[in-house]
């Protein structure tokens, strides 16, 4: 990942937002430290998932609708008591 310092990367965005899309993620740093990451859209899609809620997620499930599905829990001791 390419660092550049935040001067530049405001003088140069162009430049850091193509190396983004072609070349990965590119670190922006402020007084020597990391404050930003300049990321893809493609990149960031990637990342932050399709968006599909839990409930749309459990009934693509091939379990979804049986109703013979049988769970069985532990019933060990999560953890040890002390006396």
């Amino acid at each position: 990942m390419q660092t550049w310092q935040m001067q530049e990367a405001k003088a140069r965005l162009s430049e850091v937002v193509k190396r983004a899309e072609h070349e990965g993620p590119q670190d922006i740093t402020l007084h020597g430290r990391s404050v930003a990451v300049m990321l893809s859209r493609e990149t960031f899609d990637r990342l932050a998932g399709s968006g599909e809620s839990l409930v749309a997620f459990m009934q693509r499930s091939p379990l979804y609708g049986l109703e013979d599905v049988r769970l069985d829990r532990d019933k060990s001791a999560a953890r040890e008591v002390a006396l």
